[in-house]
This record gives structure tokens, C-alpha cells and sequence, in this order.
């Protein structure tokens, strides 16, 4: 046995070498060869000793907050297009007490915005629309003519914000669609915050508007072009467009998904639907992690859209700024102080939902929750800057041994 656990090591220690000496400045990933052979019949999988140890590590950490109540969700982890760990924490109905499963349905809040501005680009592709196309080529009536695609995939129109705008001069006890925002638009004609292009401002009315863009152009509601186009061919069967109809009574919560909690003097309270959820493309979309992995593995693998679409899609739209932590692409918040690393959050009426992709190190981490009380970002980014080295594998060996 002494003798076997010997050989065990040795294997280890050349395979530990053979990732250095194959590049050197280029670390080699375990995954590019998962099997190693060590003796007669004697086979390592590193991929499942790695996955092992970092689903602890994840556990563990995701554990602790849970058990503190800053954590009530789902999450998965992937690396080299596998799962390395998913798992659900806490209940969906915080009062009935029934568990969350990581095929549990999450209103996305703003991380829907990703496929608003992906409805967009698959539109650019067949030949629909150019993105520096004025917004008035698709929705003749709106009263700035000079905003553009780009603009509003950016956040650099400068136009007001919808939701104040509504708050103002629409009764809150009716839906209020995407249609009905641009009638607003076009009766009140409010103040730009500045020149279309002239400044960057994150703002839901663009994305509202993308949605407008993509319903005009396809002749079809929003979601169903989605449905169609996305997640039925990608196979995300458990997501979905929610979108209050605006000849519905506003009553009691959202009928579907997982229900939001907001914190309300330290205790947790069930949100109720709200007006506002009959705007969809800023919002709306409801999916799991499971689901949300597969469509970041269709954005690594080009089967959703090309590569050279993407690349402009991962580009900072904005000049670089002091002033300005990350740049906006389309969809994707960029990182500044990350090589190529894409992310975004999002809160909407007691959700919070994460999401950051590493595509230089073929990283993803997605976080979903249900309450005010998220997971704290800088853990996020802890667990994805975190660099793996051959050591650890030694000393993960040993430990399973």
C-alpha cells in the first residue's frame, strides 16, 4: 500500500511539473487533461479531485451566511464549461418553509437586461437593424430623434427615467406596459438628463425601450421572440418572461416563481406585485441557475451568437473614466482591474441576483437569491479571483486519500 501511495505521489508531482513546463506565462488547466496515469490500471481524475475540493470550499462559505441570513438562494459554479458546484440554501415560501431547488424560477431584476440586449444582436445578425440605427426607425413616434440602438444598449441616451415618469403621471393601480411607457414618452416629452451620447447614465428606460425595439421589428411580444429565439434552443426550459398584463388586477403576489422578501424592521416580509412589472427587457426575465449556466455556455461555445458579434457585445461603450469603477457593453457591466471579465447584478422587489463571467479563465458564478439580504459582492469576487495551483491539488490528494 506504501508502495502504491508513493507511485500516487510521484504521478502527482509530473503532472504538477507538466503544467509548468508547458507554458511560461500560460498556466495549463487541469481540465485540458483530466485523466493521469500513474501506475498499472491506477487513474487520477483531477477534475473530480479539484471539483471535490472546491465544492467544500463553496459549501462552507455559502453555509455561513446562510445560516446568518444573508443568504436565502441558489448558486452554481462553473469552470472550463463544467460544473464544479451547485446547490440550493433556504426555502422559497420563507413561511411554509418549502426548500428551494437549483431549478427553482428567480425573478432576474436587472441581469435581464443581458437577454434584452442578446433579442438585439440576434436581430443585428439576420439583418434587421443596424445598432447605430436612430430608435425613430423602428418606433417612428418617440420624440428624440437622434438616440440610437447603440445609445440605449450602452446607457448613454440621456433619457428619463421611465419609472419616475410613471410614479408621476400614471395611476399605480394599473399595469403599465412597454407601449404605454412611449405614449408617456410622447405626451410628456420630459427632460433629457443630458445629449444623446454626451455622458453615461445606467438607466431601465433603455432597456424598456430595446424590448419596444425588438416587438416592432419581429412582429411578436418581447417574450415570445425570446422564448423562441433563446431559451427554447438553448434548453432553458425553466425560464421564462413574466409580464404583468395591463388589463390585470394588481393583487397579492406574483403568481409565479419564487416570491421576493423584503426586510422590513428586521423581519422578513413577501412582496406584493407591483405596476410596474408590466414592463419587461429592464426586468422580467425569471430563470434558475441551471438554465443560466447553460446560456453562459452558449455564449463560450458561439451557439447562440457568433464570436465576432459578442466581441463588440464585451466592449466598453463608454471612454475610460477615473470617475467610472466599470464600463457598460451590451448587457454586461465590464470589469476594470479584471481581464476580460464580464458581470452583472440586479435588485427588483426583494431580489437580488448575481452574475460574472471570467472569460479569460473560463470562470462563471451565479448567484440567485430571494430576499433584500444578497450575498455580499466582495465574496463573489474573492471566489473568482481565486487561483488554484498545483500545490492545492497535492494537498487535496492527501486530504482524500
Amino acid at each position: 500500500m506504501k508502495i502504491k501511495n508513493s507511485i500516487i505521489v510521484i504521478g502527482l508531482v509530473i503532472l504538477t511539473f507538466f503544467f509548468f513546463i508547458s507554458g511560461k506565462d500560460k498556466a495549463v488547466s487541469p481540465f485540458a487533461h483530466p485523466y493521469f496515469v500513474a501506475g498499472d490500471n491506477i487513474y487520477f481524475d483531477v477534475h473530480q479531485i479539484y471539483a471535490e475540493k472546491k465544492s467544500r470550499e463553496l459549501d462552507s462559505i455559502c453555509s455561513k451566511y446562510n445560516k446568518i441570513g444573508a443568504f436565502n438562494g441558489t448558486i452554481i459554479y462553473g469552470e472550463h464549461g463544467r460544473e464544479i458546484f451547485k446547490k440550493a440554501y433556504g426555502y422559497a415560501d420563507l413561511k411554509k418553509k418549502d426548500s428551494l431547488s437549483t431549478s427553482s424560477a428567480f425573478q432576474l431584476a436587472s441581469v435581464s437586461k443581458m437577454f434584452a440586449a442578446a433579442a438585439i444582436m440576434l436581430l443585428k445578425e439576420k439583418g434587421k437593424l443596424n445598432y447605430d440605427d436612430p430608435i425613430t426607425a423602428y418606433i417612428p413616434e418617440f420624440p428624440y430623434s437622434k438616440v440610437t440602438i447603440r445609445n440605449l444598449l450602452n446607457h448613454r441616451s440621456g433619457l428619463a427615467n421611465y419609472m419616475y415618469l410613471a410614479d408621476n403621471h400614471w395611476n399605480v393601480e394599473k399595469p403599465i406596459t412597454n407601449e404605454e411607457v412611449i405614449d408617456l414618452f410622447v405626451k410628456y416629452t420630459p427632460e433629457c438628463y443630458f445629449q444623446p451620447d454626451k455622458g453615461f447614465q445606467y438607466n431601465n428606460t433603455n432597456y424598456a425601450l430595446l424590448a419596444s425595439v425588438v416587438k416592432r421589428v419581429s412582429d411578436e411580444p418581447f417574450q415570445q421572440f425570446v422564448n423562441e429565439n433563446i431559451f427554447e434552443p438553448l434548453g432553458m426550459d425553466h425560464s421564462f418572461i413574466y409580464c404583468l398584463k395591463e388589463d390585470s388586477l394588481i393583487t397579492g403576489e406574483v403568481p409565479v416563481g419564487v416570491p421576493g422578501y423584503q426586510t422590513r424592521n428586521g423581519r422578513f416580509v413577501k412582496m406584493e406585485n407591483n405596476y410596474l412589472n408590466g414592463v419587461v427587457g429592464d426586468k422580467g426575465v425569471y430563470s434558475t441557475v441551471e438554465d443560466l449556466f447553460k446560456f453562459s455556455l452558449a455564449l463560450d461555445n458561439g451557439s447562440l451568437l457568433k464570436p465576432s458579434t459578442l466581441e463588440e457585445a464585451f466592449k466598453g461603450g463608454s471612454p475610460d473614466s477615473q470617475r467610472r469603477k466599470d464600463n457598460y457593453g451590451f448587457g454586461w457591466r465590464i470589469r476594470k482591474d479584471m481581464d476580460s471579465t464580464v458581470y452583472h447584478f440586479g435588485w427588483w422587489k426583494g431580489f437580488r441576483t448575481y452574475f460574472i463571467r471570467d472569460m479569460k479563465n473560463e470562470k462563471v458564478l451565479i448567484v440567485l437569491t430571494n430576499t433584500t439580504r444578497g450575498f455580499p459582492t466582495e465574496v463573489l469576487w474573492e471566489i473568482i479571483k481565486e487561483q488554484q495551483t498545483s500545490e492545492d491539488l497535492l494537498e487535496t490528494y492527501n486530504q482524500l486519500k
